[in-house]
């Protein structure tokens, strides 16, 4: 179900994560085990929207801008743990916290400037070099000794494409928020870039994502 602007309600719950980040038209898969976090989906599945708000930690407070999901699927463990799967339903700019009130964090959120991301067709990059993306993959992936469905790379459309990449990869968590925060697809695939050519030559390991 697509979420207009005016049924995004003022106040969601946080789950702040670092490394973890939900884009537009994706999905997230979690595994829920902490309390105050499997009160918050029990919560969370009471209310029409089921919107999680996901949200990196950064410095000694929260990332100004997160992106909220659906909660469109979970299952349970026998000792009670979930996991749930989030569609992204749109970014958001935090504007407070509230503490307190819940074991888990709510927050005051505003939803303008992120109309498109409620809009239910993908975005496009004309300028996307497929070729040459994959195969800088390939380099970065064989380095790390990490691996990854080619062929569903090369299927994939752009934005699936893109977006999987940078929710995916183990890049570190300033480099994960500006991925976030870029504006259009074009400009996400070009930090992207940038981000593999740095790794490729000799850049810093990347942190490793916490989850």
């Amino acid at each position: 179900m697509a979420l207009r602007g005016r049924d995004l309600p003022r106040a969601i719950p946080l789950f702040p994560l670092p490394g973890a980040i939900l884009l537009p038209r994706a999905s997230l898969p979690l595994h829920i085990f902490e309390p105050r976090y499997l009160q918050m989906l029990d919560d969370t599945l009471k209310t029409p929207e089921r919107l999680i708000g996901m949200i990196q930690p950064l410095g000694e407070g929260l990332a100004s801008i997160g992106c909220a999901g659906r909660v469109v699927m979970f299952s349970e463990h026998e000792d009670g743990r979930l996991d749930i799967v989030l569609r992204a339903a749109s970014r958001f700019t935090l504007d407070t916290v509230e503490e307190g009130f819940t074991p888990y964090l709510r927050g005051e959120v505003d939803w303008s400037g992120f109309e498109a991301d409620r809009d239910a067709r993908a975005a496009t990059d004309p300028g996307l070099d497929r070729d040459s993306m994959l195969d800088k993959l390939l380099r970065y992936m064989q380095a790390r000794e990490l691996s990854t469905d080619w062929e569903a790379a090369r299927a994939a459309d752009d934005e699936m494409l893109i977006n999987s990449l940078s929710m995916l990869l183990p890049l570190g968590t300033e480099e994960k928020q500006a991925l976030l925060e870029a504006e259009t697809l074009p400009e996400r695939r070009e930090l992207l870039d940038g981000l593999l050519e740095y790794a490729l030559h000799g850049g810093p390991d990347d942190e490793e994502t916490v989850h």
